[in-house]
């Protein structure tokens, strides 16, 4: 990398390098035995994060009481899909919940669809019990279940909390179109995934 490149050009250029093994991979079986692990599952695969920031993305376009309950909703629900994951109950087409999570989501924004809030969160709540499943089915025999568990929940809040600070860009001049715009990206990197989990 040519050392005049701005500092800021260069600090993505290196990130987007170091992420870019893991953008479609889930967590190795027995890799999942702490906090930090826990903390680092949902970052570990674009596909789950696409759909995470969605989350935040579409409740600051809905705005109150949206902002806050669908950032709520998803990490409790998805505790309790990881609870049927650890279990070995089976849900049958989870990379393709994953990815479909992120494609209804992102173009939910970028279409500004306002559902009733009730409609949301079942959308929401769906999704989560997806992602969930995932990270609970990748929790390896032995492993503190627990501290791993709260570590996914406090990184997906994060996720959700960063959707929410971008979702604020609506409050800039032309920001609702730009709000949109990120919803479309959301929506696109879904249909990505979606490809990858049907073919």
């Amino acid at each position: 990398m040519n050392p005049r490149t701005p500092i800021p050009r260069r600090t993505l250029g290196w990130l987007m390098l170091a992420w870019a093994p893991a953008c479609l991979a889930h967590a190795e079986h027995g890799a999942a035995t702490s906090f930090l692990a826990g903390m680092g599952h949902p970052v570990s695969g674009l596909d789950h994060v696409l759909a995470m920031v969605a989350v935040g993305l579409w409740g600051a376009q809905l705005g109150n009481p949206a902002l806050w309950v669908l950032p709520v909703v998803f990490p409790l629900i998805m505790a309790g899909g990881g609870l049927l994951g650890l279990l070995g109950m089976p849900l049958p087409g989870v990379e393709f919940g994953i990815a479909l999570s992120g494609v209804l989501l992102g173009f939910a924004v970028a279409a500004r669809q306002r559902p009733p809030l009730c409609l949301a969160v079942a959308l929401v709540a769906i999704f989560a019990v997806f992602h969930g499943h995932a990270h609970g089915t990748e929790l390896p025999e032995g492993a503190d279940g627990l501290r791993y568990s709260l570590g996914f929940v406090i990184a997906t809040g994060a996720l959700h909390a960063g959707g929410i600070a971008l979702g604020m860009v609506q409050k800039l001049p032309h920001g609702a179109a730009l709000l949109r715009g990120l919803g479309g990206i959301v929506g696109v990197g879904g249909l990505y995934f979606l490809v990858k989990a049907v073919a």
